[in-house]
């Protein structure tokens, strides 16, 4: 799957996913909420068959559909498995948590935690494996990966405000 993301001033971003088998599909999320969904036929990109406009709230039921968090078919329950505790979360840094104006490496995420730091989102700015040296702030969006106590560990220790440091 090859999915491209462009963004559209004054109206937002446009994602364009091509699926293995050569169907395209171009999602338009709306700074409102709104997203419209096109199909397009796979010997034409240039000819929608179909089309679908959702509020946010329809386009979250949706998401939650496609995503199998109200129906995860039998076979999904066997991947998982094979990932045991292994798991992927997107966490925003509190304001007063320990790891704020603290880089990645002060907090020794690796070695003590045993979770890695995917990306993080620094308002548009996405930066991708970031390194030891890169400094953490208040509101900035963690992808970790991680075993799930380790994940669930740093969370509360190092990027929730409840807690600050150990």
């Amino acid at each position: 799957m090859i999915v491209k993301e462009i963004e559209l001033p004054g109206i937002g971003r446009k994602f364009e996913v091509e699926i293995a088998n050569g169907d395209k599909v171009v999602v338009i999320v709306h700074d409102d909420g709104r997203r419209e969904i096109y199909h397009f036929d796979k010997n034409d990109y240039e000819e929608s068959l179909s089309s679908v406009t959702l509020s946010d709230t329809e386009a979250r039921q949706f998401a939650a559909i496609i995503g199998g968090i109200i129906y995860r078919p039998k076979a999904i329950e066997n991947i998982e498995m094979a990932f045991d505790e292994l798991m992927i979360e997107w966490y925003r840094i509190e304001p007063g948590s320990f790891s704020v104006n603290r880089t990645i490496g002060e907090i020794d995420i690796r070695q003590k935690y045993e979770v890695s730091v995917i990306a993080i989102v620094k308002g548009n700015e996405k930066i991708l494996n970031p390194g030891p040296e890169t400094m953490i702030h208040e509101g900035d969006m963690l992808v970790i990966s991680g075993e799930r106590h380790g994940v669930k560990r740093i969370i509360k220790e190092m990027f929730s405000a409840e807690v600050k440091g150990e």
